[in-house]
C-alpha cells in the first residue's frame, strides 16, 4: 500500500450534518487482460458530503476515471468493482442489479464525459438526445412535455436560441456548445451528485472559464455535489472544496484543496504542483515581483531554473538581428457558399513580428484566431496571400525550387500537437530520427546511427529505445522523440504548434523543461504556438496575442502578464486555471 499524505478537512469543506452524500470505502477495480488481472484502483477512500465539491487529480493512468465510473457502474471493457464499498445517501451501490443502477444513473447521479463529441451520437439532433434523457428518467411523460424541457435544459446550460438548437447535430456545434449540451444532460433530472470527468480539457481557456462558471451557479442553485476529474491542480483548486490526489491506483494525498496546495506533503503531489503550467506562471509571476510567497524546494528550484534561462536569453539576444520576421503577412482562403459561388475568408490579416535569435516567440489566441496557419506559413506548409516572411534575410514566399526549399527545411523544424499522428507507425525509433537524414542525404549510415543515439541522449531517453516502435511509447516519449526528429538537421528554428496541450500536466512540465534547456544549450530559436498563456509565462520571451487573424497585442512576456493593455488579453489571463489564487505568505 502507498504510503498516505493526509491534510486535516477542516478550513475549506463545507459544514455537514449526518452521514456524508456519498462514502466510497477500500474500493477495489481490476480488469481481465491477456496477460492476467490487471489491479487499476487499490483501496480507495473517500467521502463528499451534500452541496460539496471534490476533484480527483492525477497523471493518465491513475485510476481517477475508473474510480469515478466503478461509482455509476459504467467501467470499460471486462473493468469490474471487485472489493470495496460505494455508499449513495446510505445506499451501497456495489452488487446491485443493473435495473437498480440505471434507477440510479441520471435521476440521482449525472455524468459529464470527457470528449463531447464521441459522446454525443452524431447521427441524432441534440433535441432528441436531450429529449430521450428525459424520457428514460421519468423526468417527461411524453415526447411534447420532454421537448418542451429540452428546451429549458439547453437555456439553462447556456445556449442561445435553445428553441432552434433542438434541430442542430453535434457537427453543428462548437466544443464549447457541445459541452454545455452535455451539462445540460448531465443536470436535466437534478441529481444529488454530479461527475465531470475532464469537462473542459479539450476546450480554450476562456471557453473553459465560461463552462465551468456557469456548471458552479447550476450545481450551487440545485445544491448539488461535484466530482471534478482532472490533471489541472490549478483548475481543482479553483473549483473544488477537497482534494484527492491519485497515483498509480490509490490515493497518495487528501484534504481541503488550498491547504494540499499551499502545502502538499506527498512527493508525488510536490512534483505536480511543481508541474502544473498555471501554478507555476502564478508562481514566477509573484517571484519576478517580488512578492512574499511560501514556495516548496523542489518548486522553487525549477522555477528560479526557467527565469534564469529567460534571463540568459534577454541578454544574447538583445543585439542581435530577427532570425524570422513576418511583414503585414496575410493568408485568404475560397470557400464555397453553394454551386459554384466562393466568397473569401481572411484567416490571417496583416500580421507582423519578429523572432530573435536564441529566443522563444510566443503565439497566444482561441481556436480559429490564425495562430497555426502562421505556423504552416512560415514552415511553407501553407503558401502566403500577402506580404513577406522572412528567415535570417530571406524571403521565404520566393523559394521555388525543390531544392531551394529543402535547403529551407533543414533550418525551420516543426513539432506538432498529435506526436502519434505525426510518427509513422511502421518505422521503428531510429528509423523515425534518421528520416530527414535521409532524406536530405545527410551522412553514412553508420554515421546516422550515431546521430540518432546523440539525439536520443539529447532528449533524455534510453538507446534501447531505436528499436521500439510509436505504440509501445507513452504521450511523453513520442513526443520527445518528435522533438529529436526535428533536432535531426541541427535546425536554427523549431516552430512547436501546441506541443504540449496533448500532454499530461507532468509530462508538460518535463517536455517544457527539456525545451528551454535544449534552447540554451544549442541557441536555438522557437516559435511557440499555444492556446494556453499559463504555459507561454514559462518558456517565451515575447508574446503576440491574436484574435480574429489579427494581432491585437505583441509585447514581452513580462509586460502582457504585469501590464496587459487590451481587454482580450486580460480576458485570457483571467482565464488561466487558478488565476485567482494566492499562494499564500
Amino acid at each position: 500500500m502507498t504510503q498516505e499524505s493526509s491534510h486535516t478537512m477542516n478550513a475549506t469543506t463545507a459544514p455537514t450534518t449526518g452521514r456524508p452524500l456519498l462514502e466510497v470505502t477500500d474500493l477495489e477495480v481490476s480488469f481481465h487482460t491477456q496477460n492476467g488481472i490487471v489491479n487499476a484502483v487499490r483501496g480507495v477512500s473517500f467521502s463528499l458530503n451534500a452541496g460539496e465539491s471534490l476533484a480527483i487529480v492525477g497523471e493518465s493512468g491513475s485510476g481517477k476515471s475508473t474510480s469515478a465510473t466503478a461509482i455509476i457502474d459504467l467501467l470499460p471493457g471486462t473493468g469490474k468493482v471487485t472489493g470495496g464499498s460505494i455508499r449513495l445517501d446510505g445506499t451501497e451501490l456495489v452488487g446491485i442489479s443493473r435495473a437498480e443502477m440505471e434507477a440510479i444513473r441520471g435521476s440521482q447521479i449525472g455524468y459529464v464525459p470527457q470528449d463531447p463529441m464521441s459522446n454525443l451520437n452524431p447521427v441524432w439532433n441534440i433535441g432528441f438526445q436531450v429529449m430521450e434523457t428525459l424520457l428514460a428518467n421519468g423526468i417527461a411523460k411524453s415526447r411534447k412535455e420532454a421537448e418542451a424541457k429540452a428546451i429549458q435544459v439547453l437555456q439553462d446550460a447556456g445556449l442561445p436560441d435553445a428553441g432552434k438548437r433542438l434541430r442542430q447535430y453535434p457537427h453543428q456545434f462548437s466544443g464549447g456548445m457541445r459541452q454545455r449540451a452535455l451539462i445540460g444532460i448531465g443536470l436535466s433530472s437534478q441529481p444529488k451528485l454530479l461527475i465531470a470527468d475532464e469537462p473542459t480539457s479539450a476546450l480554450d481557456v476562456t471557453v473553459q472559464r465560461v463552462i465551468l462558471d456557469h456548471l458552479n451557479t447550476l450545481t450551487r442553485e440545485l445544491g448539488t455535489s461535484v466530482i471534478f476529474i482532472t490533471h489541472d491542480l490549478g483548475l481543482a483548486a479553483e473549483r473544488a472544496e477537497k482534494l484527492v490526489v491519485m497515483y498509480r491506483g490509490q490515493v497518495v494525498e487528501s484534504g481541503p484543496s488550498r491547504e494540499i496546495l499551499a502545502n502538499p506533503l506527498h512527493p508525488y503531489t510536490q512534483r505536480l504542483v511543481a508541474a502544473a503550467p498555471s501554478l507555476a506562471s502564478r508562481r514566477m509571476q509573484a517571484v519576478k515581483s517580488h512578492e512574499n510567497v511560501a514556495i516548496a524546494a523542489p518548486t522553487a528550484a525549477l522555477d528560479l531554473t526557467l527565469i534564469e534561462r529567460a534571463e540568459q536569453r534577454e541578454e544574447a539576444a538583445t543585439a542581435a538581428s530577427p532570425i524570422i520576421s513576418l511583414r503585414d503577412v496575410t493568408k485568404q482562403y475560397k470557400i464555397r457558399t453553394g454551386g459554384f459561388k466562393t466568397e473569401l475568408f481572411t484567416a490571417v490579416d496583416k500580421v507582423s513580428f519578429d523572432v530573435h535569435p536564441g529566443t522563444t516567440t510566443a503565439i497566444v489566441g482561441e481556436s480559429g484566431s490564425g495562430k497555426s496557419t502562421i505556423a504552416k506559413m512560415v514552415l511553407k506548409l501553407e503558401d502566403v496571400t500577402a506580404g513577406n516572411v522572412l528567415v535570417d534575410g530571406t524571403d521565404v514566399t520566393a523559394i521555388r525550387s525543390a531544392k531551394d526549399v529543402l535547403a529551407f527545411r533543414r533550418r525551420v523544424q516543426p513539432v506538432f500537437q498529435d506526436p502519434y499522428g505525426t510518427l509513422d507507425p511502421l518505422y521503428n525509433i531510429a528509423q523515425t530520427i534518421a528520416e530527414p537524414l535521409v532524406v536530405h542525404g545527410v551522412g553514412t549510415a553508420k554515421e546516422r546511427t550515431a546521430r540518432v543515439r546523440e539525439l536520443l541522449d539529447q532528449v533524455s531517453l534510453p538507446v534501447s529505445t531505436m528499436s521500439r516502435y510509436p505504440n509501445e511509447l507513452s504521450g511523453g516519449q513520442r513526443q520527445r522523440i518528435a522533438v529529436a526528429r526535428a533536432l535531426a538537421l541541427k535546425p536554427d528554428v523549431l516552430v512547436l504548434d501546441e506541443a504540449v496541450s496533448a500532454l499530461d500536466v507532468l509530462v508538460q512540465g518535463q517536455i517544457l523543461n527539456l525545451l528551454t534547456e535544449l534552447q540554451s544549450e544549442m541557441g536555438l530559436s522557437y516559435l511557440f504556438i499555444t492556446h494556453d498563456l499559463a504555459v507561454v509565462r514559462l518558456v517565451a520571451d515575447s508574446v503576440c496575442v491574436m484574435k480574429s487573424g489579427q494581432i491585437v497585442e505583441s509585447a514581452t512576456t513580462d509586460e502582457v502578464f504585469d501590464s496587459p493593455r487590451e481587454q482580450y488579453t486580460k480576458d485570457l489571463l483571467a482565464a488561466i486555471p487558478g488565476a485567482g489564487i494566492e499562494l499564500g505568505a
